[in-house]
């Protein structure tokens, strides 16, 4: 089966889109004391920094499930595609574990282990292998309850048991768990709404495989589901719109801002679907992207694992940097959880030199990924873990 270069370039946005939201986590000055979707102190500038990168890990997750179908569909080996499966979601678990966690507090102690979207993609990956057998419209129909049944664990009484609780947050909702006095365990991507993003990705991938399904007219049919269920869902301003229903603010802007700022922590409803919208509209602008422009950014999309890890190394290291030249010694840098290094007390960048920042980071690290996607097309014969980076 002929890749598909539209799920790359898709896929190149939403990793190029996601590196701004962590450049704003590590060097915005006021990131570690300021919520950008707090309305009642951010500005429309920071609130859309943060708002944009909202449809990154939607239609990462929705992708990953897309590209799981096709790659199932091309092995024609139910056996083999489980065991491809499994391990990948193990791999991604333990990677999760390890080099993303300390790319993401720099911290030897390992105070902290958040498991986030790396690590909800493994197990969902796990859990998909155990569903490959069904037919696509089942499975559409398991992720559509999870998606829009997930809102209504809203309505279910409070578990007080430590093991409920943990298990309640891995599967629904994100919670602080401290373990020990020294160890937290973080969950901010709770397995099964994002497992039920991930299924749809899977189920919506036999549109790809169907010949006689214009592919462009299924897309658009999506988009137009995806943007009028958002507005039903926000505008209704009930089931699906919690814990963050929209308000008339002080300013038609504002107001606006609070239409588009849907809960993600865990993934509402209004907020499944605005940004799965999203992921349709790219899935769509890619069939027709094809100029130069289009390569480069579907490269990102090709190495996508690679890029994830590598860009949160180059990021924090350059926050040390940034941080020694703006005065702060080693001795004043803080590792413990959601200080990323930062000492006490105002240091980071604007948000104008936020999106220089990031921007040079991308284009820096455009030679690596060219690089390592050469690499992987000439060993992956002989070196089979690199289907799984």
């Amino acid at each position: 089966m002929k890749r598909i270069t539209a799920i790359d370039f898709a896929r190149g946005i939403v990793m190029i889109i996601m590196a701004l939201d962590h450049t704003r986590d590590l060097f915005h000055v006021d990131s570690l004391t300021q919520d950008p979707t707090d309305l009642t102190t951010t500005t429309p500038w920071l609130f859309f920094t943060r708002w944009i990168t909202h449809f990154c890990a939607p239609t990462f997750v929705f992708l990953a499930g897309l590209s799981a179908y096709l790659s199932v569909q091309k092995q024609q080996n139910i056996q083999e595609s489980k065991r491809v499966l499994r391990t990948r979601g193990l791999w991604l678990i333990a990677l999760e574990c390890t080099i993303v966690n300390f790319a993401l507090w720099y911290d030897i102690q390992f105070r902290m282990l958040m498991f986030q979207v790396i690590g909800s993609i493994g197990v969902g990956f796990l859990l998909l292998s155990l569903l490959i057998r069904f037919k696509p419209q089942w499975l559409l129909g398991i992720a559509l309850v999870l998606i829009i049944g997930h809102s209504a664990s809203a309505l279910l009484p409070a578990i007080e048991n430590p093991l409920g609780k943990v298990l309640w947050a891995l599967g629904w909702s994100p919670n602080l768990f401290p373990v020990t006095a020294n160890f937290t365990f973080f969950v901010s991507y709770p397995i099964l709404p994002w497992f039920g993003i991930m299924l749809a990705g899977y189920a919506f991938g036999s549109f790809y495989t169907n010949i006689s399904i214009s592919r462009s007219k299924t897309l658009n049919i999506a988009l137009l589901i995806s943007l009028v269920g958002f507005c039903l869902v926000r505008l209704l301003n009930v089931y699906g719109a919690n814990p963050s229903p929209w308000q008339v603010q002080e300013n038609p802007i504002y107001t606006f801002l609070s239409i588009l700022n849907t809960n993600k922590y865990p993934p509402s409803l209004a907020y499944t679907c605005m940004t799965l919208s999203g992921a349709f509209a790219l899935l769509h602008w890619g069939e027709n992207a094809q100029n130069s422009w289009a390569k480069v950014i579907s490269l990102y999309g090709n190495v996508p694992l690679f890029y994830y890890v590598v860009h949160w190394y180059v990021l924090h290291s350059l926050l040390l940097v940034v941080l020694f030249a703006q005065g702060a010694s080693w001795q004043m840098m803080r590792f413990e959880p959601f200080t990323f290094g930062r000492p006490e007390g105002t240091w980071g960048l604007s948000l104008g030199w936020i999106y220089a920042l990031w921007l040079s980071v991308v284009i820096a690290l455009y030679p690596l990924c060219r690089w390592y996607e050469g690499y992987k097309k000439a060993h992956i014969t002989t070196k089979p873990w690199l289907r799984y980076c």
